[in-house]
């Protein structure tokens, strides 16, 4: 679904790495000296390239909204830089925020979207460079744990969340026995640990918890292995246009399984359109979503139909740090993520989503602001991590349908 107006045309957009660049159909970036360059640093290419572009245009959507109201620091305008990191190769996303930070000299990163590119990136880069990256899709437990100095944030619960409410929705429905498979690496890892210690601790049977390589042609072997159990449901926790696609639809074939459930790498209608619809019909997923009040209510009135996945939280992620860049009173990385703080949580007037013009008055006049999201309150902890809701999808008639919060 697109937001209103805005016009796609391709651009070549360079991806970190020397000789390597694709055309994008994102809005075209032109510099000048009245520009305030924040990198974007996302998954163009690999098994979340088809969720990569509504996250990004989440994010351009902030910027728009922010510079139709005047822009940042009294006329300069936000604009991005974007770098690729595939998602699979952390040298690729090291490499990638190395242009950025060094030789773009963005003054912060939104991203990554996948948690190993967030990781790799944080500590090898962003944080001995200290700039600050908040990233609205890495769900990651392991990055609560990162030696970051405070400079690694994100708009988007953690899968130790996710895990919970997948675990309480599964024992809901009366799931008792359940095996898991997982991406093999820092989200599916993270998010098959929270998910099998949710499950058991509520009465259930993880009877098989187990990892696979991304990108295999042949899933058979460790699918047997899977169904050896005599689970009666599997967990797939990677993504739907990688290996979670090919690890269904072999199952499928083979007969080995019939009932899944998805993670939030999996809620994608090209799952649907590969597998087909009569053979998915039923399948349970999760995924973050929006928590209900007036600032989703005030993203909502801005896009036309549902936005797409994550792209709230990404729309958050640039109005936090254009609120922060405005609080601090310049486009410099030095104090950045303790104005971020400021402005994202109490006290202070609150703000919403199209409400820039009206906070950057506020703040000149030395008021305190409290800036209450399109995806939710980001009241960032002592880990820079957020609160939020797990919403129920199912596969229902060919198409993906939200079915509601877990409660």
């Amino acid at each position: 679904m697109k937001f209103k107006d805005i016009k796609k045309i391709p651009i070549v957009v360079f991806f970190g790495i020397v000789g390597v660049a694709a055309c994008v159909p994102f809005v075209p970036i032109v510099h000048s000296a009245d520009t305030v360059k924040i990198g974007f640093l996302g998954g163009f290419t690999g098994p979340i390239e088809s969720f990569t572009p509504g996250i990004y245009e989440g994010a351009q959507v902030a910027a728009d909204s922010i510079n139709g109201s005047g822009g940042v620091l009294d006329g300069s305008s936000i604009e991005f830089v974007e770098s690729d990191t595939t998602c699979v190769d952390a040298t690729i996303a090291t490499n990638g925020a190395d242009r950025l930070i060094n030789s773009v000299n963005v003054v912060a990163i939104i991203g990554a979207l996948c948690s190993g590119s967030t990781i790799a990136s944080a500590n090898n880069v962003a944080v001995p460079a200290g700039v600050v990256m908040i990233s609205p899709a890495s769900t990651s437990p392991a990055i609560s744990d990162l030696d970051d100095r405070d400079l690694v944030y994100r708009t988007v619960p953690s899968d130790a969340f996710q895990g919970k409410s997948m675990a309480k929705l599964l024992m809901n429905k009366g799931i008792a026995n359940l095996a898991i498979t997982y991406v093999n690496n820092d989200y599916g890892k993270g998010f098959a640990d929270s998910l099998e210690a949710a499950f058991t601790s509520m009465g259930g049977t993880v009877s098989a918890n187990e990892a696979h390589e991304e990108g295999k042609a042949d899933y058979r072997a460790e699918i047997g292995s899977l169904a050896s159990v005599g689970a009666e449901m599997l967990a797939v926790l990677a993504y739907a246009n990688g290996s979670g696609q090919t690890i269904i639809r072999q199952a499928l074939e083979s007969g080995d399984f019939t009932k899944f459930v998805g993670g939030d790498g999996m809620p994608e209608q090209s799952l649907i359109d590969a597998i087909g619809a009569e053979a998915l019909e039923g399948m349970i997923l999760t995924r973050a979503g929006s928590v209900a009040g007036q600032g989703k209510d005030s993203f909502d009135a801005l896009w036309d139909g549902e936005a797409a996945a994550y792209a709230p939280n990404a729309y958050d992620a640039t109005y936090l740090l254009a609120l922060a860049i405005q609080q601090k009173g310049d486009a410099t990385r030095d104090g950045l993520a303790a104005a971020l703080r400021s402005v994202s949580s109490p006290p202070g007037t609150e703000v919403y989503p199209g409400e820039f013009a009206k906070a950057a008055e506020l703040l000149k006049a030395n008021q305190e602001i409290n800036y209450e999201g399109a995806a939710g309150s980001h009241d960032f902890d002592e880990n820079g991590d957020v609160a939020g809701v797990i919403l129920e999808f199912a596969v229902q008639g060919g198409a993906i349908v939200e079915i509601g919060e877990i409660m």
